[in-house]
């Protein structure tokens, strides 16, 4: 049962709510009548809403609380044993293989049982899920939060419509030159930054995207500035011209191939040796370096690494827009790509597909709400975060136990 005082916590938290929301949701100007409406019923709904939001998000915390202490809390839900049901299954083949292989099926399929519009909206999507793996190598497996992750993916950008427009160079020449070249800025970005850590490293790399973007707005006459650069080609078919359907449809393609090459080498860096040294780098860098482990070449390579996914979905993204100007390049991207490595799963591959999908199809789905669609958005994301603060998929830190052999000795 939850106490007087937490009724008492929750009816406060939801007067917090209605003054917070009182500006947006109750006073409606009409500019053109000159006209002030008061919609107090979005008041009470915000209240009521608010109250039976926090008793439940209480009542499930009380409830959890308890079930960890009770003997009984192996058998819960979505647990098999100790193991959660998700890395269970990822683990075990028999159900892994089976579940990949009905999950391709269905994205290769989804533009036969989807419209051109939903086909265009999951592509980029999955530009994000490729994004979101590039920088969780820096941020989930390194632990160096990079703000600035946005200006890798406009070299990339830049890359292909200035090399076509200079020298008509076409997609899948510009494709590697693109990633090579946010690789070289990932390594220019993590040479000063050798040093820092956690909020000032932060705060560098956010001054470094900013710098990049600001360079692109106001030099004129080598990035056509705030005008931006238009009529980028689309990706070619063995010389054919393709309608914009079709073309929609092969850069679809292109992106789920892109994803899963993204996917298989993100897991053996994970699991290779370069790996571990990152993940030791994230837990205590002392400690990393105390072991031998050059943490100089570690952060370097997990800078490039993860600059070069961000510079080939620039590519594909110049051209899948065939336009691009600075202001597709702002900070917002960075949070945007940051937010769906928190909210998926510091780490975690499984974890950040899901973030990356969550939260780039989730606000084109609320269109029904109109201009409530954002604040139902940030209002899900908020709940999410309270009831997973560890992501949607956590990464399972992994650990060795020794066990004793029959015969009485150590194995």
């Amino acid at each position: 049962m939850i106490s007087l005082e937490e009724f008492k916590r929750s009816f406060k938290v939801a007067l917090w709510f209605m003054f917070l929301t009182f500006p947006l949701l109750v006073i409606k100007v009409n500019p053109i009548e000159r006209t002030v409406l008061w919609k107090w019923e979005n008041m009470a709904f915000v209240g009521i809403g608010a109250f039976i939001l926090s008793v439940l998000i209480r009542a499930f915390f009380i409830q959890k609380e308890r079930s960890r202490n009770s003997s009984k809390n192996k058998r819960r839900f979505g647990y098999i044993g100790d193991e959660p049901l998700v890395q269970f299954i990822l683990r075990e083949p028999k159900y892994l293989y089976p579940l990949s292989g009905g999950v391709l099926i269905f994205a290769l399929l989804f533009p036969a049982l989807f419209d051109t519009y939903q086909t265009n909206i999951m592509t980029t999507a999955l530009m994000y899920v490729v994004l979101g793996l590039g920088l969780n190598i820096v941020v989930g497996l390194a632990g160096l939060l990079d703000l600035g992750y946005v200006a890798f993916y406009l070299v990339g950008a830049y890359s292909y419509a200035l090399l076509n427009y200079h020298f008509d160079i076409g997609f899948w020449m510009a494709l590697p030159i693109g990633a090579m070249l946010a690789a070289l800025f990932g390594i220019v970005l993590g040479f000063p930054v050798l040093r820092l850590r956690g909020d000032y490293l932060a705060i560098v790399t956010l001054g470094f995207g900013e710098i990049i973007r600001l360079v692109m707005e106001n030099w004129n006459a080598f990035s056509h500035g705030p005008s931006g650069i238009s009529n980028i080609p689309r990706p070619g078919f063995f010389g054919m011209d393709l309608s914009l359907d079709s073309a929609i449809l092969y850069i679809y393609y292109l992106v789920v191939a892109l994803v899963i090459i993204t996917i298989f080498v993100v897991n053996r860096l994970q699991d290779s040796r370069l790996g571990r040294a990152w993940i030791a780098l994230r837990e205590d860098e002392i400690a990393c370096q105390a072991m031998g482990i050059d943490k100089t070449k570690t952060k370097l390579t997990a800078f490039a690494l993860g600059a070069t996914w961000a510079g080939l979905v620039g590519v594909i993204f110049a051209a899948k827009t065939t336009f691009i100007n600075p202001a597709s390049f702002t900070f917002l991207e960075s949070a945007i790509i940051l937010s769906i490595v928190v909210l998926g799963g510091m780490g975690s591959i499984l974890g950040v597909i899901f973030g990356a999908l969550v939260l780039i199809l989730l606000p084109e789905y609320l269109r029904v709400f109109s201009e409530y669609r954002m604040l139902a958005f940030g209002g899900i994301l908020v709940v999410m975060m309270v009831f997973r603060p560890q992501g949607l998929i956590a990464n399972v830190r992994r650990t060795y136990q020794f066990k004793k052999s029959t015969k009485g000795g150590d194995s």
